[in-house]
């Protein structure tokens, strides 16, 4: 199977969440031949057309509309069925964010920019201006914060924006901890149904990391869509 991970809600329509194995190749350096054979593998198994990102490590939102669009952004926002919103990463951390009772959907890739930037609270916002109410949010694998080294300057910046996010490497230096950071936002948001799955790319090689393989690493998705 190329999807792993799967959940689902059901409610009016049925909200279902999954993450694309790495044998997909969904990065921005893959053959464009590759890449669309990826994504229309991930359409297959979903039954959803793939919308995918521009992901510039920004806090920008766009909202989908139609098919066939890929924004510049770091969030997609949705209540279209049949469409499935694809974050991607290596290392970053990707959200997929549900309202189960109106079925309006977000996909988010947060990264160290993204975290500071504040772009999992915007998609949050965007969903609610729309009168949605995300109930649910799904983490996917992730760098954790025993491996997120970075210079102690920028973990004071990222750290005095998102506290949580401090860390510590296992050989003691200055580290982030992307994941807890997106939990205290979502927390902040008042979502508390957090799912995820608990790996770190840097350390489980069954994810692609930039970390560890460098230019080399593809990426994998979080993907969410929905469907009567």
């Amino acid at each position: 199977m190329n999807l792993r991970h799967r959940d689902r809600i059901e409610g009016d329509l049925v909200i279902e969440v999954a993450f694309t194995d790495v044998s997909l190749s969904l990065g921005d350096a893959a053959e464009p031949a590759v890449r669309d054979e990826a994504l229309r593998l991930v359409a297959e198994e979903s039954g959803a057309t793939p919308v995918l990102m521009h992901q510039v490590h920004g806090a920008g939102v766009e909202l989908v509309e139609a098919q066939g669009v890929a924004p510049t952004c770091d969030a997609l926002v949705t209540s279209r069925s049949g469409v499935a919103l694809v974050a991607r990463a290596a290392d970053c951390v990707p959200v997929l964010l549900a309202d189960p009772a109106s079925g309006w959907i977000a996909a988010v890739h947060s990264g160290r920019p993204g975290l500071a930037a504040g772009v999992v609270p915007s998609a949050i916002a965007a969903l609610r201006e729309h009168g949605a109410d995300p109930s649910v949010a799904w983490i996917g694998p992730h760098v954790c914060g025993a491996c997120y080294e970075v210079p102690a300057d920028l973990q004071d910046e990222v750290a005095a924006v998102v506290p949580e996010s401090r860390s510590t490497t296992s050989w003691g230096t200055a580290a982030l901890d992307l994941g807890a950071g997106v939990r205290a936002q979502l927390a902040s948001a008042g979502i508390a149904d957090v799912r995820s799955v608990d790996a770190c790319t840097r350390e489980d090689t069954s994810w692609p990391s930039h970390r560890r393989d460098g230019a080399a690493s593809t990426r994998f998705a979080g993907v969410i869509w929905s469907h009567p």
